[in-house]
C-alpha cells in the first residue's frame, strides 16, 4: 500500500532543503514496484508565507523543484498572523487528503503551525534540521525549533550536537535520528552549475546603481561578501551607522565588497540616511537580491564573507569561506573555529567585527566536512522515516485529547 508524505515549505531556505529530499522520494519511486502497490505519493504544499512570490518561484525553478502542489497563499503578516492562517488552511488540507506523514524542514513560522495542526488531527510528524538550538529565546526561530521539536515523532538531525540538545530536553532516544546536513545535499548537487558562472556576470546583471558597472575588478579571491538582514542589525541606526561606516571605510577600503541587499536592510539604509553613503563607495558593490547558484558561486571564492544568515555558516565550512558572523549566538554551534568549523561569531560590535576580519584575512580557512555532510542526508530521510512507518514503533508524545 502506498504511503502518503505531505512537505511543507513555507520561505526560501524551506526551499533549499525540500529540494533533495524530493529528489530522494523521486528515486524510491524509480525503484519501487508498482506492481506490488509500494511507492510514496507526496505532496508539496507551499503556505505562501515569504513576501515575494516571484522571488519564491525563481527558487523552485533553479532547484528543479516541481511546483507545489498546494498553495496556502498565507502571505505577509505579524507572526500570529502567519501562524494562525496556516493552521486554518493547513487543517483543511490534512482532512482532505489524510497524510501518514507530514514532514517538516527548518524554522520558519510554517514549520510551527504545521507541525501543531498535524498533530492535533493525528498525523506523525518529522522534522527534518530537529535539535538546532541558539539558547536565545528572543529569536522567533528559537520559539518555533522548540515547539516543532516537541511536537515531533521523528526528529532528523543535521550534526551530534543536536543529538545531545535533544536528549537533555529529554526526549526518547527511538525518536532521535542523526541524518546529516540536508543543505549540503543541495550545494554539492548545485555545485558544478555555479562553478561555471562568472563573477563579474552576477555583478553586472545585479548591480542597483548601474554607474558602477567598470567600477570593480573582481579577480580570484580579491573580494569580500556581505549579508545582512536580522532586526538586530538593521533597525536600530545606533547599531547599523557603525556598521556602515566600518564596512564602507575599511573593508571596501581594501577590496571590492559585494552585498547582495536584503529588501529589509535596504529600506532600513534609506529610512535612516545611510544609504546614500553606501552608494558613493567606490568598491561597495550593492546587488539586488540573487539566487542560489550566484549566492554559491560568490561564497566560493570570497576572501571572508560576513552574515547573520544561518544557512551560510554551514556552506563556509564545506566550501572553506572564513565566516564572520554577525550574531551573539548561533543554532548551529558546528560551524564554529572552536568546533573545526570556518565561522566566528562577532555580534554586531565593531571592535570585535573588526579583529576577526583581519584574523580572518591573516589566518584564511580550509573546508571542513562535519559527519554525514556528505550530500547524501536525504536518502537517509526518507530511510528513516520508511522505517518508522513500518516498524509502527514511534509513538506519539502525547495523545491529541491532551493538546
Amino acid at each position: 500500500m502506498k504511503k502518503k508524505i505531505i512537505s511543507v515549505v513555507g520561505a526560501r531556505p524551506n526551499f533549499m532543503k525540500i529540494a533533495p529530499f524530493i529528489r530522494a522520494i523521486e528515486q524510491y519511486n524509480r525503484d519501487s514496484s508498482e506492481s506490488q502497490g509500494l511507492g510514496i505519493d507526496h505532496l508539496l504544499v507551499h503556505t505562501g508565507q515569504h513576501y515575494d512570490i516571484s522571488m519564491s518561484q525563481s527558487f523552485f525553478r533553479a532547484l528543479n523543484i516541481p511546483d507545489p502542489d498546494i498553495n496556502l497563499e498565507v502571505g505577509s503578516g505579524s507572526h500570529a498572523e502567519q501562524v494562525g492562517n496556516t493552521m486554518i488552511a493547513f487543517e483543511k488540507i490534512l482532512n482532505r487528503e489524510k497524510p501518514d506523514w507530514v514532514v517538516l524542514v527548518g524554522d520558519v513560522n510554517a514549520t510551527l503551525a504545521c507541525s501543531v495542526t498535524a498533530k492535533k488531527e493525528g498525523v506523525k510528524v518529522c522534522h527534518i534540521e530537529a535539535g538546532l538550538r541558539s539558547g536565545d529565546l528572543s529569536m522567533p526561530e528559537e520559539i518555533n525549533r522548540l515547539v516543532t521539536d516537541r511536537m515531533a515523532d521523528l526528529l532528523l538531525t543535521p550534526d551530534r550536537l543536536s543529538n545531545e540538545n535533544l536528549r537533555r530536553e529529554g526526549v526518547p532516544e527511538d525518536r532521535i535520528v542523526f541524518v546529516g546536513n540536508i543543505m549540503i545535499d543541495t550545494l554539492e548537487a548545485n555545485r558544478e552549475q555555479a562553478a561555471a558562472l562568472n563573477i563579474e556576470t552576477i555583478c553586472a546583471d545585479n548591480l542597483i546603481d548601474e554607474k558602477k558597472s567598470n567600477a570593480f575588478e573582481v579577480v580570484g579571491q580579491n573580494y569580500a561578501l556581505m549579508t545582512m538582514h536580522r532586526p538586530s542589525n538593521v533597525d536600530d541606526p545606533r547599531k547599523l551607522g557603525p556598521l556602515v561606516d566600518f564596512l564602507c571605510g575599511e573593508v571596501a577600503g581594501e577590496m571590492p565588497l559585494i552585498w547582495p541587499i536584503h529588501p529589509r536592510s535596504e529600506k532600513k539604509l534609506k529610512e535612516f540616511g545611510f544609504w546614500e553613503k553606501v552608494l558613493r563607495t567606490n568598491r561597495m558593490i550593492i546587488l539586488k537580491p540573487i539566487g542560489y547558484h550566484e549566492m554559491l558561486r560568490l561564497n566560493m571564492t570570497a576572501r571572508l564573507l560576513l552574515t547573520d544568515s544561518g544557512g551560510l555558516q554551514e556552506e563556509c565550512t564545506v566550501l572553506g569561506t572564513p565566516c564572520l558572523t554577525l550574531r551573539w549566538n548561533t543554532e548551529r554551534p558546528v560551524t564554529l573555529r572552536e568546533n573545526g568549523g570556518t565561522s566566528e561569531l562577532v555580534g554586531n560590535d565593531v571592535e570585535r567585527i573588526r579583529r576577526g576580519y583581519r584574523n580572518a584575512l591573516a589566518g584564511g580557512g580550509k573546508p571542513v566536512r562535519p559527519e554525514f555532510w556528505d550530500g547524501n542526508t536525504a536518502p537517509r530521510c526518507l530511510e528513516a522515516i520508511l522505517q518508522a512507518q513500518a516498524a509502527r514503533s514511534v509513538e506519539l508524545p502525547f495523545e491529541a485529547k491532551d493538546v
